[in-house]
């Protein structure tokens, strides 16, 4: 992996996107996107993520976080490692999951290729950290968010899309509490 991939400053504000594998749509019910929500909650309140930003697509998440514990990169560690297991478990159990046999098939498959994956593999490794070092970044990155669902074709404005901080951003706290980054203008 590249060094320009890495959580270098363990104090800083990053932007990461990760993706399930093969980009596979599992976003695409309620209770998934439950169990991201709560567990970005958790991880707010127990292990020390502030949240700055945030998009859930179909078959991925953007995030602008900080880890105030100053260890980002375990802290998105146990989120991804925790997600996955509950929501392998979530479509294991969903008997209204009309894909369910192609779905666990896709992420066994993934597992197959990796060593250090037991079973299912719903992750891809890779989280592509930038750190964000200036306002001028900071607001490039949180646009760029935003305007995910839109130019996907999932939303009309930002602000229409239901699991993006684009809504907070409008006073809208509906879905998940964000921090304030404090420092822009």
């Amino acid at each position: 992996m590249s060094r320009k991939y890495k959580f270098h400053n363990p104090t800083a504000v990053y932007f990461v996107s990760f993706a399930t594998v093969y980009w596979i749509d599992v976003f695409t019910r309620q209770i998934y996107f439950d169990i991201l929500e709560q567990s970005i909650q958790y991880c707010r309140k127990e292990k020390g993520m502030e949240l700055y930003c945030y998009c859930f697509m179909p078959s991925h998440i953007h995030l602008i976080f900080r880890s105030s514990d100053q260890d980002p990169s375990g802290l998105l560690r146990d989120f991804k490692k925790y997600t996955s297991k509950q929501l392998v478990k979530a479509i294991e159990e969903n008997h209204q999951e009309s894909r369910k046999e192609w779905l666990l098939w896709m992420f066994e498959r993934a597992g197959k290729k990796k060593g250090n994956v037991s079973k299912y593999q719903f992750w891809q490794h890779h989280n592509k950290p930038i750190e964000l070092w200036s306002n001028y970044v900071i607001k490039q990155k949180i646009d760029y968010v935003h305007n995910n669902p839109v130019l996907a074709g999932l939303a009309v404005s930002p602000e229409d899309w239901k699991y993006s901080s684009a809504r907070n951003f409008q006073d809208d706290q509906t879905v998940l509490e964000i921090d304030a980054i404090g420092f822009l203008d």
